[in-house]
């Protein structure tokens, strides 16, 4: 394998020439639910930002983006997973995650928690970081200008936006816009798209009933629309819905969007 060594050290895999991501060192942010859960994801994510040219790299020392700690009020426990992430990611060019949720707490919440607790140098470092750090979909679409990545997915599907990608991250119609463009794949639309599926990370634990509501409505209009598969960009929103249509026997598979555009005829063979 060719390897190259970028100004700051950082040595990956020989970027291609002529592709939309040459030059480009790319760092994954996998988060802690595909690293425990989902693995394949991250593995997708890695396949994908490789196929288009980018020298992808996976720093062993990244952590939890602190999302459930800041969302529950600790501020405190929640300092030492910031330093971690501008530590383990400041020197890439870009970070990239199959997480819309958690890059929107890189986003947000991690400058805020920097502020807040009086840390010049965190901030700026967390401001950086903040800014280089993007959900996979708006990677593609708005750093690499592609919506084109050679997919292939001979299935039906609906799309669902997750909460955070959609309303904290703006996502828009990238993600469609991708997903149109995979050959041999039909979409559906999806009926109430923009209702939360009801996990919300500790909102399901707190608010149980509810949640289980969401989730059902969720799972019903899924049903409707005939899909074999449910596609989202957040793996927690799809293990709520996958985990509702797999007890009710319906059929439907769940998949992260990640994984349908690392998806090509050869894998289908």
């Amino acid at each position: 394998m060719t390897t190259t060594t970028n100004s700051s050290g950082i040595t990956g895999r020989a970027a291609t020439p002529g592709l939309p991501g040459a030059g480009l060192d790319v760092a994954v942010f996998v988060t802690c639910i595909n690293d425990v859960m989902f693995p394949q994801t991250g593995v997708a994510v890695t396949k994908l930002l490789e196929r288009l040219g980018c020298r992808v790299h996976f720093p062993k020392e990244q952590t939890c983006c602190a999302q459930i700690t800041t969302n529950t009020g600790y501020f405190d426990e929640s300092m030492g997973m910031v330093r971690s992430y501008v530590k383990a990611f400041g020197d890439y060019d870009y970070v990239v995650s199959p997480s819309g949720s958690c890059t929107a707490a890189v986003r947000d919440q991690h400058p805020m928690l920097a502020r807040a607790a009086g840390d010049k140098g965190l901030e700026r470092d967390a401001e950086h970081t903040s800014k280089i750090s993007f959900d996979i979909t708006e990677f593609l679409v708005d750093v690499l200008g592609v919506t084109d990545v050679g997919a292939y997915f001979p299935h039906l599907v609906t799309y669902h936006p997750s909460c955070h990608g959609l309303r904290l991250l703006h996502l828009g119609d990238r993600p469609y816009e991708l997903l149109k463009n995979v050959r041999g794949m039909t979409m559906v639309d999806l009926p109430a798209k923009e209702q939360c599926c009801g996990f919300g990370g500790t909102f399901c634990i707190k608010n149980s009933d509810m949640s289980a509501t969401m989730a059902n409505d969720k799972a019903r209009h899924v049903r409707e629309t005939g899909a074999e598969y449910v596609v989202a960009g957040d793996n927690s929103c799809l293990m709520n819905i996958g985990g509702v249509l797999a007890r009710q026997n319906s059929g439907v598979k769940a998949i992260h969007i990640a994984e349908i555009l690392a998806n090509t005829e050869e894998d289908e063979s």
